[in-house]
């Protein structure tokens, strides 16, 4: 995959290089055409001679694209109204009282060239944007077999072997560090560039670039299965998605090129046939009909903006967002709505301790015992308290006759001490006499502590606000989105105090995942415009397929997340949420700008024209020209504001 992208991008460029010799040259051959033309008094049929070199030259592309449409039954493109105006200039001159039209065919098909080559250079820089994804694709994998360390594919290595990624490699496969410590740049996955401390145990995702230690990692996917293949299969199958604008365009130059081509031939012929002399109008009207096939041809919306939707997505690449198609462009450009799912999204989804408050030992103490009792539980609150209290593991304390009581907590003898560690019925049954919690706002999770059947106190756990919640529902109602909704599973209380922090607009507490997917029903009936859901693209995937465009924050390394949404931000960051609506809206008023600005100017020039005011240049320029122009604006959407 990865060697045909290779192939296409130095295919691409050697195409550049030829076209921009051929126009070179073209235009040095039609140089010293014009200057033979007048200089000399040829035959009409010699200087034809002369016009044809440098004609056939740039023009022999455009000719032989003309015809094999013709061959497969697809006349009507931009290549054959370009054949059929500039043949007919070429020919113009031959007719009774007309002047020759020589180097106004060469130049239309110059010009004509000239727009292809820089349509050509901003696709290339559009497929550059989204190519830098590509280069997190890793060549080689160092893996150690019987003993020994073996340089191989990456495809050709399995789960559960161990891999050396040495200072400036990329990480070849996703898997767990087993031995050392570095620093992991992300910048071409998630557009961050500060770089990510990492450690034993940590896990490890591919495309990222070792920077500073040697590491072993244990392997948890096989190639095919990384996050770096899954990306990059995402981004090149992106342009597969047309948006509602890009759709109209090719449904509308379907129909609309083979009307412009028969109303040219009516103009060329009806109007002379109400005239006295047939053979002297003629040529005039033809004329006009040449000047109409130039400046009616669409290259400008067919071009334009498709190249603006595919730069969108490029440029939202580089910001660590990938958007699944063009048409998810167009629906995020009209969000309303913002609904998000709380944990995993708009907090970590990691219990943290946020407070310790002792009756009768210091806060120290209390936090070492209960770290100590937890030292063996799975649950998320039992690794935040030994989270809390690093050293418990080596300060050398005996725990033995650990026992948990279902639905109360845990008790175990530390040293002496038989310390109970649960919620209020544990402390009821050991015969503590617990009291609620007086500094704690309802949204922490309290867990009480007693030593030998006397309370000692409770620790307050809670899943913490991401650092840029609040900033990117700030943002979110500053781009106008007036509806920001949390749905949770979680309590009433921890909802409150969570939506209240961020400044949500509504919530919604102590939801299933079928609750989720029926709220969100309800309020798509009510949207005006469009519904987006924010989850972690694993326990919501119901809900992100259900809404207008799913978006899955933390999508680095989760299968479900790339899979069941629309859109993935890849550095599970919120407020990258109106970052990608900014860029929708900006990109698809891009779009828009193109469209009105080459309809009003073929208009225009095509006023002119039926008034007899307009020639062959003005018609290239609107046609090229505009072409050109509208290239050269739909780059801008590359660009992302930061």
């Amino acid at each position: 995959m990865y060697g045909i992208m290779s192939h296409e991008h130095h295919h691409h460029e050697h195409n550049i290089k030829r076209q921009i010799v051929l126009i070179v040259i073209t235009a040095i051959l039609l140089a010293v055409a014009v200057f033979i033309e007048h200089r000399f008094q040829l035959p009409t049929w010699q200087l034809l001679l002369i016009y044809l070199v440098p004609y056939l030259l740039i023009g022999h592309d455009t000719l032989k694209e003309a015809v094999e449409g013709i061959m497969h039954g697809d006349p009507f493109n931009e290549h054959f109204l370009m054949s059929l105006a500039t043949i007919g200039a070429l020919c113009i001159g031959f007719l009774p009282g007309a002047e020759t039209q020589f180097p106004e065919a060469v130049f239309v098909m110059l010009f004509f060239q000239v727009g292809e080559l820089f349509e050509g250079y901003a696709e290339g820089k559009s497929r550059d944007s989204i190519a830098h994804l590509m280069d997190i694709r890793p060549d080689q994998a160092h893996v150690v077999r019987d003993g020994e360390e073996q340089t191989v594919a990456p495809d050709q290595v399995h789960i559960g072997e161990t891999i050396i990624i040495r200072p400036g490699e990329k990480v070849p496969l996703d898997g767990m560090i087993i031995e050392g410590t570095t620093a992991l740049n992300t910048v071409a996955l998630t557009g961050e560039s500060v770089p990510r401390d990492v450690a034993v145990g940590d896990e490890v995702i591919s495309g990222c670039v070792n920077q500073s230690g040697l590491i072993r990692v244990r392997t948890t996917r096989d190639f095919g299965q990384s996050t770096v293949s899954k990306i990059i299969e995402l981004v090149e199958h992106a342009g597969e998605h047309k948006s509602n604008s890009e759709a109209f365009i090719t449904r509308f130059a379907r129909v609309y090129t083979p009307v412009v081509v028969f109303a040219a031939i009516a103009l060329a012929v009806v109007p002379p046939l109400f005239s006295s002399s047939f053979m002297d109008t003629f040529p005039t009207w033809l004329y006009r009909a040449l000047m109409f096939l130039v400046v009616s041809c669409p290259c400008a919306l067919v071009i334009s903006v498709p190249l603006s939707f595919f730069g969108g997505i490029g440029g939202a690449s580089r910001q660590g967002i990938l958007i699944k198609g063009a048409n998810y462009i167009d629906i995020l450009s009209k969000v309303d709505t913002v609904v998000f799912d709380k944990t995993g999204t708009l907090t970590h989804g990691q219990f943290v301790v946020t407070a310790v408050h002792p009756d009768t030992y210091d806060e120290r103490h209390l936090l070492h015992l209960a770290a100590h009792v937890e030292h063996y539980s799975t649950h998320p609150i039992g690794a935040a308290l030994r989270a809390a209290f690093p050293d418990e593991a080596t300060d050398g304390c005996a725990v033995t006759e650990v026992e948990e009581i279902a639905g109360q907590g845990i008790r175990a003898r530390v040293g002496d001490d038989v310390v109970c560690v649960g919620n209020t019925r544990l402390m009821d049954a050991v015969g503590a006499h617990c009291h609620d919690c007086e500094h704690c706002t309802g949204a922490g999770t309290v867990i009480h502590v007693a030593i030998n059947g006397e309370y000692a106190g409770h620790i307050v756990t809670g899943d913490q606000v991401k650092d840029d919640a609040a900033a990117a529902i700030a943002s979110l109602h500053k781009q106008g989105v007036p509806r920001t909704v949390m749905l949770t599973g979680d309590r009433e209380e921890v909802a409150h105090e969570v939506a209240k922090q961020l400044g949500i607009t509504e919530y919604y507490a102590g939801l299933m995942p079928d609750d989720k997917v029926a709220y969100v029903e309800q309020m798509l009936a009510q949207r005006h415009n469009g519904l987006a859901f924010v989850g972690d693209g694993i326990n919501d995937a119901p809900v992100l397929a259900r809404a207008d465009v799913g978006i899955a924050m933390g999508g680095l390394g989760s299968d479900a997340a790339i899979e069941a949404a629309d859109v993935v931000l890849m550095d599970d960051q919120p407020g990258k949420i109106a970052t990608a609506i900014g860029i929708a809206r900006r990109t698809l008023g891009i779009a828009r700008q193109n469209v009105w600005f080459a309809i009003g100017v073929k208009l225009a020039v095509l006023l002119l024209a039926a008034c007899g005011l307009a020639t062959l240049w003005m018609a290239v320029f609107a046609d090229v020209g505009v072409t050109v122009l509208a290239t050269l604006n739909a780059l801008r959407t590359l660009h992302v504001k930061q």
